[in-house]
C-alpha cells in the first residue's frame, strides 16, 4: 500500500513539474508577443549632396544636411555640372536620426546597408565588375549646439552588383540600374543622440579610382536598430532568469557534493550546461545603457557559442552514457572523436567573426564580404564549420540508434533479471527516451517559430490585439532553452530520501540503508535522481 501511494505521489509530481514549465514556457511567449514591441526597427535616409570646395576637406569642418550651420546644397549633378563643381568636392552627407528625433542607448546597435541609384548614359557607363571607392566618415555629438567629434574614417571599396532590365541604346539614357543592396556600417552601441555620415566618391582617373560606375544620382541607406521598448523587455527577461537558473544551479550542485562518490561526466557535463547558460543569461547589458561598449555585439556572439558548444556537446555524452554496457564510460576522453568536431566547428566559427566584429572594432565600415580574398575566407570558415556540423549529426544520429536498439534489446530481456538491475535498466529506458522527446520538441519549436517567423509580415492581428511574431519567437525560444537546462539539472539531481523497506530495501534486494542510484554510469548506495523518483510507476510499468 504504502508502494502505490509513494509511486501515485510520483506521478502527480512528474505531472505538476511538467505542467509548471508548460506555464512558464506560455508567458514566455505571451511576454514578447503581447508586451514587447517588434525587435527591430529599419529607417531609410537619403543622402544631401552638399558641396565641400574647401582643402583637406573633412579635416576642418563636418557637412550638415540640414538644421544649424547646414551646408550649401546640390539639387542634382545637372546643377554641379552648370556650375562647374568637381566631383571631388561633393560629399553625401546624412544625419542620424530624421529630424526631431534622437538616438538611444536603448536601441543597442546601428546596422546600415547601402544602395546607390545608379542612371545608365551612354558615355558614361557602368562597367563590368565595378568598384566603388568611398571616402567615409563618421561623427557624433550630444548636444545640436555641440562641435562633432569623430568616431571613425576610413577609404573603403565596394563591389557593385547590378543589372539593367533595358536595351543599352539612346532611349534608355536616365533609366536606373538595379543594383544589390551593398553592407555599409555596424557599430555595437549607441551611445550618443546624434550621428553624421560624410560620404565622399574621389575621383582619379589616372589610378582608375571611380571611373566607370556609371551616373551615380543619390545614396540611399537603411538604417536598422533595436527597439527600445524590445531591449527592456530582454533586459528584464535576463534579469528575471539568472537568478532562477543560479538557484536550480547550485541546488544541484550541492545535490551531487553531498554524495559519497565522485562527480559522473554526465553530472559534470549537466552542470557545465548550467554555468554557460547562466553566463547568456547574466545581464551586463544594463551597463551598455550607460557606458559606450562597442564590443557588446562581438561579447553576444561568444557567449552564444559557447552555450551552443555545451549544448551539442551534452546531447552526445547523453547519448554515450545511455549505452548501458559500454565500457568506455564516464571519461571525456572516450568521445574525443564526437566532440572533436563541435570544437573545431567552434572555433572555425570565432576566428569568422572576429574576422568581421572584431575589426568593426576599430573600423565600423568594414566587412569582410566586401573583398575576393575575404569573401573566400569567410566561406572556407563556414564550409569547414557546416562540415563539422554534418559530422557532428552523424556521430549524433548513429549514437541514438545504438541507444535505441541497446533498449530494445534489454527490454526483451527484462523480465529475466533480478528485480533490483530490472529496476535500474527500466529508470535508464525512461529516462533517455523522456528526455529525448523534450529535446525533440525543443528542437523542433526552434525551427517552427524560426520559420514562421521569417515568412510572416511580423506581427498577427487578431481584432483588437496585436501579436509581435519576431519579438515571441526571440523571447519563447529564449525562455524555452532556459527551460530546458533548469529541467535537466532538475530531474538528474541525485536524491538523499529513503522510501521504506518495501521499495528501496527490501523489493530491490539492497543491504540495509542502501539505495539505487540510477545514473547513468553506476549503480551506488547515494540514492535515485529525481526523474527516477518522480517517474517510478511510469518505468515499472
Amino acid at each position: 500500500m504504502a508502494g502505490a501511494i509513494i509511486e501515485n505521489m510520483s506521478t502527480k509530481k512528474l505531472c505538476i513539474v511538467g505542467g509548471i514549465l508548460l506555464v512558464f514556457q506560455v508567458i514566455a511567449f505571451l511576454v514578447g508577443g503581447l508586451i514587447a514591441p517588434s525587435p527591430t526597427t529599419a529607417v531609410p535616409y537619403v543622402s544631401v549632396k552638399c558641396i565641400d570646395v574647401r582643402k583637406n576637406h573633412h579635416k576642418t569642418k563636418w557637412l550638415v544636411p540640414w538644421g544649424l550651420n547646414h551646408c550649401e546644397k546640390l539639387k542634382d549633378f545637372d546643377e554641379a555640372v552648370s556650375r562647374q563643381i568637381e566631383a571631388n568636392d561633393i560629399v553625401f552627407a546624412v544625419h542620424i536620426p530624421l529630424p526631431s528625433k534622437e538616438m538611444s542607448p536603448w536601441f543597442q546597435f546601428m546596422l546600415f546597408i547601402m544602395q546607390l541609384d545608379i542612371a545608365f548614359k551612354m558615355d558614361n557607363d557602368l562597367k563590368e565588375n565595378a568598384e566603388i571607392t568611398l571616402d567615409v566618415s563618421l561623427a557624433y555629438r550630444d548636444d545640436v549646439f555641440d562641435d562633432w567629434e569623430e568616431i571613425a574614417h576610413a577609404i573603403e571599396i565596394r563591389k557593385l552588383k547590378c543589372t539593367f532590365g533595358s536595351p543599352k541604346t539612346l532611349e534608355s539614357e536616365g533609366r536606373h540600374y538595379d543594383c544589390d543592396f551593398l553592407p555599409f556600417m555596424e557599430i555595437g552601441s549607441v551611445a550618443h543622440k546624434y550621428y553624421l555620415i560624410n560620404i565622399r566618391l574621389p575621383v582619379n582617373e589616372r589610378k582608375g579610382i571611380n571611373v566607370g560606375i556609371g551616373e551615380i544620382k543619390d545614396i540611399r541607406f537603411v538604417g536598422i536598430h533595436q527597439n527600445g521598448g524590445f531591449t527592456k523587455v530582454w533586459f528584464a527577461m535576463k534579469t528575471f532568469l539568472t537568478p532562477s537558473i543560479l538557484i536550480i544551479m547550485v541546488w544541484y550542485w550541492r545535490r551531487i557534493t553531498l554524495m559519497t562518490r565522485a562527480p559522473v561526466l554526465l553530472e559534470k557535463v549537466i552542470f557545465a550546461l548550467g554555468i554557460s547558460m547562466t553566463f547568456i543569461n547574466i545581464p551586463v547589458e544594463w551597463f551598455s545603457i550607460g557606458f559606450d561598449w562597442t564590443w557588446m555585439l562581438l561579447f553576444g556572439d561568444i557567449r552564444q557559442g559557447i552555450f551552443y558548444a555545451m549544448l551539442l556537446s551534452f546531447w552526445i555524452i547523453f547519448c554515450g552514457e545511455h549505452m548501458m554496457d559500454q565500457n568506455e564510460r564516464n571519461r571525456l576522453s572516450g568521445y574525443w572523436k564526437q566532440v572533436g568536431p563541435i570544437a573545431v566547428g567552434s572555433f572555425c566559427l570565432f576566428i569568422f567573426d572576429m574576422c568581421e566584429r572584431g575589426v568593426q572594432l576599430k573600423n565600423p565600415f568594414y566587412s569582410i564580404w566586401t573583398t575576393e580574398v575575404g569573401t573566400e575566407l569567410a566561406m572556407a570558415f563556414i564550409i569547414v564549420a557546416g562540415i563539422c556540423l554534418c559530422l557532428y549529426f552523424l556521430f549524433l544520429c548513429f549514437m541514438v540508434f545504438q541507444v535505441f536498439r541497446n533498449i530494445s534489446g534489454k527490454q526483451s530481456s527484462l523480465p529475466a533479471m533480478s528485480k533490483a538491475r530490472r529496476l535500474h535498466y527500466e529508470g535508464l529506458i525512461f529516462r533517455f527516451k523522456f528526455l529525448m522527446l523534450i529535446t525533440l520538441a525543443c528542437a523542433a519549436m526552434t525551427v517552427i517559430f524560426f520559420i514562421v517567423s521569417q515568412v510572416t509580415e511580423g506581427h498577427w492581428k487578431w481584432g483588437d490585439i496585436t501579436i509581435q511574431v519576431n519579438s515571441a519567437f526571440f523571447t519563447g525560444i529564449y525562455g524555452m532553452w532556459n527551460l530546458y537546462v533548469f529541467a535537466l539539472m532538475f530531474l538528474y539531481a541525485p536524491s538523499h530520501k529513503n522510501y521504506g523497506e518495501d521499495q528501496s530495501n527490501g523489493d530491490l534486494g539492497v543491504n540495509s540503508g542502501e539505495e539505487l542510484q540510477l545514473t547513468t554510469t553506476i549503480t551506488h548506495v547515494d540514492g535515485p535522481t529525481e526523474v527516477y523518483k518522480l517517474a517510478r510507476k511510469e518505468a515499472q510499468e
